[in-house]
């Protein structure tokens, strides 16, 4: 692999236009990936939803015992969430091959990457925490400002909502980082917020467009939606590697 070293600048059409023609280098394995995800994805889903609505006491077709809708819901949920891990991990990895002009065979997308998997997972759950600290600190604020002024209690909510659309874009590409980089706790955070916020008004836009493609997408109802996904996950790779540059610092690419 070639390494190309990082742009300050994003090229929103640029990203777009190489994003669609790495997508088209393998639609159909793309495609009937992301079908094997949703097949296997599918009864986990099930599951869980049957454990939730018998724990909620929500009529369901079959009777199951508090304890064992509990079990199928944890089943259920952790069944999903690897599943849908490993289906992100296999597209990202698909698309970056295709970035580089290989075609990739489908043992590209399907390879397990247990390594992988977790660093995506604990960084996910590190963004969810931040997001939860800020939250619950403006909430506090909230509450003790409405003992004051009722009215007063809306700034702690505008400040929240700032953080999170702030947060939206600047961890647009924690997946990427997750998964190409080598970062400690809350490192590949402080990092999407080193490169990206130079850029944050073009990475906003870049959003923007991922939107207006998406919703176009949805006109055309799930047929649209289905085959978006891989679409914007070319696209958005692309992107990454326009800011971040084409460095496989985790071997995610190259392992067999």
């Amino acid at each position: 692999m070639t390494d190309t070293p990082a742009n300050e600048r994003l090229r929103i059409l640029q990203a777009v236009e190489d994003g669609w023609k790495a997508f088209t280098r393998a639609p159909w394995r793309f495609l009937l990936f992301q079908a094997l995800v949703a097949i296997i994805a599918l009864p986990f889903a099930a599951m869980a939803g049957l454990g939730s609505a018998r724990i909620t006491s929500y009529p369901v077709f079959l009777d199951v015992h508090p304890v064992g809708a509990g079990v199928l819901l944890i089943v259920g949920l952790v069944g999903y969430i690897i599943v849908m891990l490993w289906g992100i991990v296999g597209i990202i990895r698909g698309a970056w091959q295709c970035l580089e002009g290989v075609k990739p065979d489908f043992k590209t997308f399907t390879r397990w990457d247990g390594e992988a998997t977790g660093r995506l997972f604990i960084r996910g759950v590190e963004l969810f925490v931040l997001i939860a600290v800020i939250g619950l600190i403006c909430s506090l604020a909230g509450f003790g400002l409405a003992q004051i002024n009722l009215a007063l209690a809306i700034i702690p909510l505008i400040i929240a909502l700032v953080f999170f659309v702030y947060l939206s874009i600047n961890q647009k590409f924690l997946p990427f980082i997750a998964l190409f980089n080598n970062n400690g706790s809350f490192e590949a955070i402080q990092k999407g917020r080193s490169v990206v916020d130079p850029s944050w008004w073009t990475v906003l836009w870049f959003f923007i467009v991922e939107a207006v493609i998406n919703a176009i997408a949805a006109a055309f109802q799930y047929g649209g939606l289905f085959v978006v996904l891989p679409v914007l996950i070319c696209i958005s790779t692309a992107a990454y590697r326009q800011l971040f540059g084409s460095e496989d610092q985790t071997g995610l690419i190259s392992e067999n």
